[in-house]
């Protein structure tokens, strides 16, 4: 009841980005149900149908990955001073946080199924009755357990990956071991001459790249490994994605990863090449900002970029004479590419709320407003400018053996 209060009193941008993961859940649904149609239409063709569910594990990473990023920045759940009081410490509010991602998800799989049985005709009385009913074997009955096992697929994923993204992390006592009881007794006691705190490290760089390279490597290595003359066969891939083994697939999901992991790294280097040859104060500022910001904004862009570069290669298997894209297809594409971007933006919410004390303290200081403006637009371009070109060299290299 708690969760449903907080999430009910939301401010309205908060309500629409849980709408999202709502909508995200409930296309997600539909895919995999629409997959259990598949296998009651044509209970022959088993392995066509395990290769259409494992297909919708894109979709079903991209709505728990833009759940866990809305939890992130839902200001209901987060920790503030007096909550501790009435018993909502950091473990209550990451259980909260859970609860309320589960419920999202569960709405938006609710939608799905009603939606796929309207349109299996299983209900009346509304519009599109029955309009995909040799599409989603309405005559064959509706297996109810293995319905509701794939529905509950998203939200146990989702709720369950929000509370270890948002698990309490206890931080050890400066003394060591065990906090005496005592000790909160002295602590309320003033001291004569506090000791000024020392300025915080500059944040490393992170560490993530060397993995990145790798399975980018790797992922090269499997697609021309698969594409060779006399190599496996081709197999007929969902929504007409045909001619290719799917050893090339799998090669194409290892770079996405790389580039999805090597994001931060890329951040933070174009920080470094923001503030390189004596810069000036808005050079300055704008790639600090990007170096500090760098994981929070780098894992969110690289995992958009890994979606361009996939986007990139079904165009490629698209072009030509292909078939054209399915619904079931587009439907899955719009789910991951509006999950990514999604993604992308609230994590530029969450930054801009965690650098608020600092651009207060600059206003404070006399910096203008056009300062500030122009070292966002330094921070946007320079993004764009280094992971636009990579981005289309690992589509191009990763799309090469799918030309065939």
């Amino acid at each position: 009841m708690l969760a449903l209060r907080l999430a009910r009193g939301a401010r309205p941008l908060v309500q629409f980005r849980r709408l999202l993961v709502v909508a995200a859940s409930a296309g997600t649904g539909f895919l995999l149900l629409c997959t259990l149609g598949y296998a009651l239409g044509h209970p022959e063709a088993a392995d066509g149908s395990a290769l259409r569910l494992a297909w919708c594990l894109a979709p079903t990473a991209a709505t728990v990955y833009l759940a866990v990023a809305v939890a992130r920045t839902d200001p209901g759940t987060r920790p503030r001073s007096g909550l501790a009081a009435i018993g909502l410490g950091p473990a209550r509010l990451m259980a909260l946080s859970a609860a309320t991602t589960a419920f999202t998800t569960a709405l938006g799989s609710l939608l799905a199924l009603l939606g796929f049985l309207h349109l299996r005709g299983d209900p009346t009385g509304m519009p599109f009755d029955g309009a995909a009913a040799g599409l989603l074997a309405a005559d064959q009955p509706l297996p109810v357990p293995a319905a509701l096992t794939l529905l509950a697929l998203v939200p146990f994923t989702a709720s369950v990956a929000t509370a270890v993204a948002l698990r309490p992390r206890g931080e050890p006592s400066p003394h060591g071991g065990d906090s005496d009881p005592d000790a909160d007794d002295v602590a309320e006691v003033p001291a004569e001459n506090p000791m000024p705190e020392p300025p915080a490290a500059p944040r490393p760089a992170p560490g993530g790249l060397p993995w990145g390279v790798a399975a980018l490597a790797g992922g090269f290595a499997v697609e021309a490994h698969a594409s060779r003359p006399g190599g496996a066969p081709g197999t007929a891939l969902p929504g007409g994605l045909t001619g290719g083994p799917v050893a090339v697939l799998a090669g194409w999901a290892l770079t996405a990863l790389g580039l999805a992991l090597a994001g931060p790294a890329l951040t933070h280097l174009c920080g470094w090449l923001l503030q390189s040859v004596r810069p000036g104060a808005v050079r300055l500022l704008a790639g600090r900002g990007l170096q500090e910001d760098a994981g929070p904004i780098g894992r969110p862009l690289g995992v958009v970029c890994a979606v361009a570069s996939g986007f990139y290669a079904m165009a490629t298997l698209y072009a030509g004479t292909r078939p054209t894209p399915g619904p079931l297809t587009t439907l899955g594409a719009v789910v991951v590419g509006g999950c990514a971007v999604a993604a992308l933006a609230t994590a530029a919410v969450e930054v801009r709320q965690a650098r608020a004390d600092t651009v207060a303290a600059l206003v404070r200081l006399g910096a203008p407003a056009t300062v500030l403006r122009t070292a966002a637009l330094l921070r946007a371009a320079a993004l764009v400018a280094v992971f636009t070109p990579v981005t289309w060299v690992v589509a191009e290299l990763a799309a090469m053996p799918l030309r065939g």
